[in-house]
């Protein structure tokens, strides 16, 4: 019993680390949304800043150095999407895809350029990194059953991003249905020309809503390489970004259920994770490659069966045009 109860705490431990960059990534794309623009390029946000933020933390060798320039670069390409569809109204589809193909190759160039490692940064160490934390009296309890490996494994020992991170859904709950920011942001998104004829800038609200995102997207991608793993390596957002646009859908465009998405596909991960070498009866050992591509099944089979009607807001993807 012992052991299969702290099997299953590392198990949902691994989940909570894996979900960190899919809370984040699909908060942020629940905020520009809201405001009626579809941002696909999610994950090349993410990729952006876990490269400037790898490249940063190692120069530098200041992990928050390398959080500010992943924000910095995330929110620049948010800003490019908003130049693209919100000033120029362009596709919005079109724009994210240009941004996550141009991330894509952008970062391998720059590494190889910069540190000649195949297009990688060199391994993070030391003040480079965020360090777990862990809470007082974590090692005391540890042995004690039950609630011991609760506090010590699954609660403590996390790094500052993770807390941050759930930290995050109450306070994008409380500025969307609380302030009157989020009461604009969700007009914008339903009905921008009354918001309009309210002597309120469309563009400008768009624009904020694309600046969160950023910044949200800049924290996701900054984890990846500072914070759950020591260092950028090629593609390392393997997909996370689509998911997060995925769990937000499952979530309906509201924080609480989209974090309970989140942590689903990130449990859906951990097991995928756990999986690996595992013979199971009469099915034996399941390749590799399977087990890899379980979550992103999983995640399909989830959205086709069980998402029921998901209504995005009623302005979103649709360029506004003032009229005069």
């Amino acid at each position: 019993m012992g052991e299969d109860f702290l099997l299953i705490i590392l198990t949902f431990d691994a989940t909570i680390r894996v979900s960190v960059p899919l809370i984040l990534a699909a908060l942020a794309g629940l905020i520009v949304e809201r405001s009626g623009v579809i941002d696909i390029g999610l994950e090349g946000k993410m990729l952006a800043s876990a490269f400037a933020a790898a490249a940063t933390a190692y120069t530098t060798n200041s992990a928050w150095l390398g959080l500010g320039a992943g924000v910095v670069a995330s929110v620049l390409l948010a800003l490019l999407h908003g130049f693209a569809c919100i000033t120029h109204r362009g596709n919005q589809i079109v724009s994210g895809v240009a941004i996550n193909i141009l991330v894509s190759g952008l970062t391998v160039l720059l590494g190889v350029s910069w540190f000649s490692l195949g297009g990688q940064t060199p391994p993070l160490t030391g003040d480079a990194r965020f360090n777990s934390l862990t809470f007082p009296g974590a090692e005391a309890v540890r042995d004690v059953p039950v609630l011991g490996p609760i506090y010590s494994e699954l609660l403590s020992g996390h790094n500052i991003l993770v807390y941050l991170a759930f930290l995050t859904v109450p306070m994008v709950w409380w500025l969307i249905y609380r302030t009157r920011f989020g009461l604009r942001l969700r007009a914008t998104g339903e009905n921008p020309a009354a918001v309009d004829t309210a002597g309120i800038s469309v563009i400008r609200m768009r624009y904020l809503a694309l600046i969160l995102c950023g910044i949200l997207c800049g924290i996701a991608g900054s984890y990846f390489s500072t914070g759950h793993g020591a260092g950028f390596l090629r593609e390392m957002t393997a997909g996370k970004g689509f998911i997060a646009l995925a769990a937000m859908i499952f979530g309906k465009w509201r924080p609480v259920p989209v974090l309970f998405a989140c942590l689903l596909f990130g449990f859906l991960d951990a097991i995928a994770i756990r999986l690996q070498g595992v013979e199971i009866p009469i099915i034996g050992e399941m390749p590799v490659q399977f087990i890899q591509a379980l979550p992103y099944i999983l995640t399909v089979v989830l959205l086709a069966g069980f998402i029921g009607r998901a209504i995005a807001p009623k302005a979103s993807g649709i360029p506004y045009v003032k009229e005069h």
